[in-house]
């Protein structure tokens, strides 16, 4: 019988600028492809240590099963490790439609003064944004845009902490630093608190709030696909809208 191929593993070259890595890296996400199945192939346990969120991460890249949103930040984090120019940083959403709600998490990116993403979905403009936002703010607005199309609202944005290239750290990730009830603000506010943010994120002045408090499970979102069987929390994460 023939083999399934395995997608290889990029490895980034001096003569590589940072677009083309992270082209390179998002490339062999979607060569893995998103996880339609209804089976959770990776427990991704947010409250787990970076190290332990990494060697799960090596798995994927052994295993090369499809992913999904959740799991492909992970995997963005462990491929971008040991680039200190790029930051890494969670933004999750919740959006709303028809009566339900969904959750999607990407991996911000933030190098050179511009804004980016990696990420997986099954929308095509849900998931890898390309290293050319000015702001945080217009790279969030780019996604709510981007969900209007699906006739989903966005509810709530959170943005998390920059992750530390320390692949062998026992820090946890920080996931929701700010948490912005964005259906409920202007944009002009949103943007302000984003800006805000951001610039306090480049300085690094900022401190897990995970170090003070203990993490608190959110309920989740409902997932559109029936026939999925219930799963953990965490398990559950990434199920959102038909994206």
């Amino acid at each position: 019988c023939v083999q399934p191929s395995v997608p290889p593993v990029p490895n980034y070259k001096l003569s590589m600028s940072i677009p083309e890595w992270l082209q390179a890296i998002q490339t062999y996400m979607k060569m893995l492809q998103y996880n339609h199945t209804g089976t959770q192939f990776f427990e991704i346990r947010k409250t787990r240590p970076l190290s332990g969120l990494m060697e799960t991460a090596r798995e994927m890249t052994r295993e090369s099963l499809p992913i999904k949103c959740l799991e492909a930040v992970i995997l963005g984090i462990y491929l971008t490790n040991g680039q200190p120019s790029v930051e890494r940083f969670p933004i999750s959403f919740k959006t709303h439609f028809s009566g339900n709600y969904f959750h999607h998490v990407v991996l911000g990116i933030y190098c050179n003064g511009r804004y980016g993403s990696l990420g997986m979905s099954r929308r095509s403009d849900l998931m890898d944004k390309p290293l050319t936002y000015r702001t945080l703010s217009d790279l969030i607005f780019e996604f709510e845009d981007s969900y209007k199309k699906y006739l989903h609202s966005v509810k709530k944005v959170k943005i998390g902490l920059y992750v530390p290239h320390e692949p062998h750290s026992f820090q946890p990730i920080e996931w929701k630093q700010l948490v912005l009830n964005v259906s409920k603000m202007m944009r002009v506010e949103v943007r302000k608190e984003l800006e805000k943010f951001a610039r306090d994120m480049r300085m690094k002045i900022l401190k897990p709030s995970s170090a003070h408090s203990p993490m608190k499970e959110r309920p989740r979102g409902k997932s559109l696909s029936p026939r999925r069987r219930q799963g953990s929390p965490q398990r559950r994460a990434c199920r959102r809208d038909k994206s």
